[in-house]
This record gives C-alpha cells, structure tokens and sequence, in this order.
C-alpha cells in the first residue's frame, strides 16, 4: 500500500512529465476541435483521438477486472449547456484549461486571465452548486431517468457492465473502434488533400528558369554602352 508521501511522490512526477510533454507536444484540446473545423488542420485531432483509445480501452479494462475507480455522473441537460458555454469559453480564450496552464507558464498574460477567472468561476460554482445551479439538482440526480430534473441517469462503463452482465471492456473496444474509424478517416482526407495539391503542382508545371547572366557579359554591356554612348557638348 503506497503512503501518502509516496502518493504526493507519484503525483509530482507524473505531472511533470505529462507537462512536459504537453510543452513540447502544443497539446490543446481546443485546437484539436477548433482547428480542425475552421483551419482543416488535424494534428492535434489525430492525438486527440488516439489518447481518447487509449484511455478508453484502459479505464474500462481496470473496471473489467475490478481494479478501476470509475467517476460516476449523471448526465442530464444541465451538462449539454454546461459543456456547451464551457466551449464557447474555450474559443475566446484561445485554449483549454490544459493548455491555459502551460502558456501561463510559458508567460503568456491572456492565459494567465482566463486561468485565473476559470478558478473564479469553479469557485463560485462550489458555493451555488446545491442551491441554484439546476432545478432541484441534489434530489433530481438519482443515477435513474427524471424528467421533472432533466436527468438521463447515469452514463458510464460500469453501469453498463452492471445492467448487461457485459463486461465493460467490450464497450471500450467498441467506442475505441469508433475513435479508430474516425482516425481512419482523416488520415484518408488528409491524403486526398496532398494528392489533390501534388495533381494541380504537377498540371501546372515547372516555372522556366531565367538565364544566369555572368557577371562578366554584364560589365562588358556596361563599357560598351558607354563608348557607343554619344559625348556631351562642350561647355556642359
């Protein structure tokens, strides 16, 4: 059993790798979506969609074997606007929080705002959370469907594994398979797209070179040109 020292351990260097890499990487969650829908642009989808496999065929392989300590939320309309203006903050200030942390770092002051003021609001949010964030919202999220809350009931791999008798891991394979399909099929744009700009390179044709002048062509021109150049007139 791992003490507490050797958690906080354990903790500081993983999250010093994982911000490492991020750095290094320009990881952003926001751009992977951002990007890929305005720019066409999808380097940071493709990573995105393979650390989604990953973690999706290994979080449902550690609930498989009982080993997992699944976050259990229910999902009702609350999350879809939630999630929706947390979107819409994300664009604005040009990051996700991930990332917000890794430019504040790097000094970036717009990030170190919106760092700062995503504290605030999850602050203010801790305070108002079994009052007035939702309609009733500590008796509505029972884990079950409610309509009079809004709720959906819970949504997650253990839950699944509990009502179906399936194991958990085999709705990992699937979504990863999802995910994979997905990949698959920007890698397959990505192509047509350099193979399309190759085609109108090639169509177009090499531009003709223009003749190298030597240097030397050009001052015999120069001295010809002024012997054959009249004289001035005198006086002048």
């Amino acid at each position: 059993m791992i003490t507490g020292d050797g958690q906080c351990l354990a903790a500081f260097v993983f999250g010093t790798t994982v911000g490492v890499l991020v750095q290094r990487s320009r990881w952003c969650n926001t751009a992977a979506l951002r990007d890929a829908m305005l720019f066409k642009s999808y380097r940071n989808t493709k990573a995105l969609l393979v650390a989604m496999m990953i973690l999706t065929v290994g979080f449902t392989a550690m609930i498989s074997f009982g080993n997992g300590n699944p976050m259990r939320f229910d999902v009702g309309i609350n999350q879809f606007i939630g999630l929706f203006l947390f979107g819409i903050g994300m664009v604005f200030a040009g990051a996700c929080t991930v990332s917000s942390w890794v430019k504040t770092g790097e000094g970036n002051i717009g990030a170190l705002w919106a760092l700062l003021f995503l504290i605030v609001g999850l602050f203010l949010s801790s305070l108002i959370w079994s009052f007035t964030f939702w309609p009733l919202a500590g008796q509505t999220m029972t884990g079950g469907p409610n309509a009079a809350g809004l709720q959906f009931g819970w949504a997650d791999a253990l839950t699944l594994q509990r009502d179906t008798g399936v194991p958990a891991i085999v709705f990992g394979i699937i979504q990863a398979a999802a995910f994979y399909a997905l990949y698959r099929r920007i890698l397959k744009r990505e192509r047509a797209t350099l193979q399309g700009e190759g085609d109108t390179a090639f169509a177009a044709g090499p531009k003709p070179a223009t003749p190298a002048v030597p240097a030397l062509a050009i001052v015999a021109t120069e001295e010809a040109v002024g012997v054959l150049s009249p004289l001035p007139p005198l006086g002048e």
